[in-house]
């Protein structure tokens, strides 16, 4: 069957690899349709990512379909159409038996750490698997990626009106405003490219952006957006080790920062720049199960409307050719999306 492989940093190839195996128990073969490309391809294609290995199949943000189960499976049946809960966690480790499933300790995400869903079929476990009536496959290809806001807005637990910054405005950080709006904050959005923060305000709705300009007056132009004051919670999801090293000085005394990006490099603050605001630093991780059901439900009800999301297509036959061009700010991607099948 037809695959996708990263071979190393920057190589892909097309292959056909063998099928898989039948699933055993708890475990459903699926047929894969859609394949989101997010940040952490993007990454790993460039050699960036801390947890990629090579070469791999990449995809973790998929929509598919279930083909055959094992024994025991009771949650899907043979052709729902599914969301894929990327995250293959061992249930045993301390982080797993207190429901933190995505920070286990010996954690594989697919399409990451293991092989994923650039291929036509593959057998993954069915707890894995979240079925949808109504959404298209191109949304449920979308899911994973809004359950990383998701799951970032409930680390923060922002409260109804807060003042919150959200740094970077590509697919994560656009995840995050998706959940800062039902949450009901007010949404700040910085950026360096002026067409995504159009974006964020015209199609997104935000309160307000400002364009970081690196020339230190940022600061002041977020306290103009915001009536004078700072945010309580400020968000980075730039994945860039100099953005998130600088993102204390845009919180408000108090407040929280919390970073949902990944770098490979290490971060470099003044301590006081966190000891004097008294500041509360978190990290947000993947996702939950219960942000998966949550999430599916929010479309199916309208509350989220996924048609903006979608800007780029391709054909298996031409994704190699297109992805370079996905990386250029040029071209405007919101969300690329794989067709497989």
């Amino acid at each position: 069957m037809k695959a996708i492989i990263l071979e190393n940093p920057e190589h892909f190839t097309t292959a056909n690899i063998d099928e898989p195996n039948q699933p055993r128990a708890g475990e459903a073969l699926v047929e894969v349709s859609r394949v989101g490309i997010c940040g952490t391809d993007v990454a790993g294609y460039l050699g960036k990512m801390p947890f990629y290995t090579y070469p791999v199949i990449p995809g973790h943000e998929l929509g598919v379909t279930v083909l055959a189960m094992g024994d025991g499976v009771e949650n899907v049946k043979v052709g729902d159409r599914c969301s894929v809960e990327p995250y293959m966690n061992c249930g045993e480790c301390f982080a797993c038996c207190k429901g933190a499933t995505n920070c286990c300790e010996s954690l594989e995400v697919i399409g990451v750490h293991k092989d994923g869903g650039m291929c036509e079929r593959f057998v993954l476990p069915a707890r894995k698997l979240h079925p949808s009536e109504k959404l298209t496959m191109e949304q449920l290809a979308l899911v994973e990626t809004l359950a990383i806001g998701c799951n970032c807005v409930n680390r923060a637990r922002p409260g109804e009106g807060d003042k919150v910054l959200v740094i970077g405005a590509g697919p994560i950080g656009m995840a995050v405003i998706e959940f800062l709006k039902v949450a009901k904050t007010e949404i700040t959005v910085m950026d360096m490219n002026e067409a995504r923060l159009q974006f964020c305000k015209e199609t997104l709705g935000v309160d307000h952006t400002v364009v970081f300009k690196n020339d230190g007056t940022e600061v002041d132009r977020l306290r103009e957006a915001n009536g004078g004051e700072l945010p309580i919670t400020v968000i980075d999801a730039t994945g860039s080790h100099i953005s998130m090293s600088n993102a204390f000085q845009f919180c408000a005394f108090t407040g929280q920062v919390l970073f949902v990006g990944i770098t490979t490099e290490e971060l470099s603050f003044k301590h006081i720049a966190i000891h004097r605001p008294e500041l509360t630093i978190k990290a947000s991780r993947n996702a939950l199960p219960t942000d998966f059901k949550r999430i599916t439900k929010l479309i199916e009800d309208g509350i989220i409307d996924t048609d903006p999301w979608l800007s780029h297509q391709a054909s298996y036959d031409d994704f190699i050719g297109e992805f370079p061009n996905w990386l250029k700010p040029e071209t405007g991607v919101i969300k690329a999306v794989l067709h497989m099948n």
